[in-house]
């Protein structure tokens, strides 16, 4: 039996790989039968099922953080728009819309290093009037919150939280300076006490190696995290990362493909810098991956969700919310 057939079947018997295992599967298996069997892992444990969500940069740019990769640091010269929360109508009319375009989840999205708590209370009947009128499951990313901001936002409606690791714990310091690793594990197993779901994933080719691939991979299963967003660097003029080379298709197919090793039951989501991709992420489809964001990122343009909703139907999937 082969190594890759040994895997395989050891994660489809209920069995988890170590990092030795997973490196090992990164570096010497031919993409295209690592993508096969990534498949076969995906239809094995979450059927035809595609995650398909939204999100809205319902608070935009100055933010007080400095990580490495983003638009709206205040630390970086970029040209993205700034503005404060959005007004009640705006968000529920857009989560209307997004409705009538067939998608399941919609995800409130601001930025800085966490909203205060006058924020919250202002975000929260927003919330419970999008759950009541529009009817579309809503999850937030609003930074580094505490369990009882977690406990208000769950009564009022929110199922799902997301909060990026966005690297390993030992590449963090390298991009960010302005809060940790730690107190993103911190403001996750908060959210988790409060009953929330939680969304969390990274960025892939901001100078990483393929250990610290494997070290968030590890670290995202350890949290027990079902919903893996998996971004690819789109570099932003006037960020430090701006001068970074894109990962090829293949080289991120083949993230995807060991990520569904590791990560059997999630949905790993693609994310940010789908656009770059040549065929909008239908070969990652084929390698694992099973959700995906529709429609403009937070600061870049994304793909439609009319594109995204004619590619599912070709490659078989049913939209459908995945874990809540």
């Amino acid at each position: 039996m082969s190594f890759l057939t040994d895997l395989t079947q050891r994660v489809l018997r209920g069995g988890t790989l170590t990092k030795e295992d997973a490196l090992r599967l990164y570096q010497e298996e031919p993409l295209e039968p690592l993508s096969q069997a990534a498949d076969e892992i995906r239809r094995h444990f979450c059927g035809s099922a595609f995650d398909l969500c939204t999100i809205i940069n319902a608070k935009s740019g100055r933010c007080s953080e400095n990580c490495a990769f983003c638009a709206q640091s205040a630390h970086h010269p970029t040209c993205v728009t700034s503005y404060p929360l959005l007004s009640p109508n705006a968000l529920i009319q857009d989560a209307k819309k997004r409705k009538d375009q067939g998608i399941l989840r919609y995800s409130l999205v601001t930025s800085g290093k966490r909203l205060s708590q006058e924020e919250v209370d202002r975000l929260c009947p927003v919330i419970e009037t999008i759950c009541r009128e529009v009817g579309i499951s809503v999850c937030v990313s609003f930074g580094l919150l505490e369990e009882d901001q977690y406990r208000q936002l769950k009564e009022a409606g929110v199922t799902r939280v997301h909060n990026n690791l966005e690297t390993s714990q030992r590449y963090f310091p390298a991009l960010c300076t302005t809060h940790t690793f730690q107190d993103k594990c911190r403001a996750i197993r908060a959210a988790q006490a409060a009953g929330l779901e939680v969304c969390s994933g990274g960025i892939m080719g901001m100078g990483e190696t393929v250990e610290d691939r494997i070290d968030l991979a590890l670290s995202l299963r350890d949290l027990s995290i079902r919903s893996v967003p998996v971004n690819l660097l789109n570099p932003i003029p006037g960020t430090p990362l701006a001068q970074c080379a894109t990962l090829s298709p293949d080289a991120f197919r083949r993230i995807l493909a060991v990520y569904r090793f590791l990560l059997p039951q999630a949905a790993i989501r693609l994310a940010g810098g789908r656009g770059l991709l040549p065929d909008g992420g239908a070969a990652c489809f084929r390698s694992g991956a099973n959700a995906a964001i529709t429609g403009d990122m937070l600061t870049t343009a994304g793909i439609t969700p009319e594109t995204d909703q004619d590619l599912l139907k070709k490659l078989g999937y049913e939209r459908r919310c995945q874990h809540g």
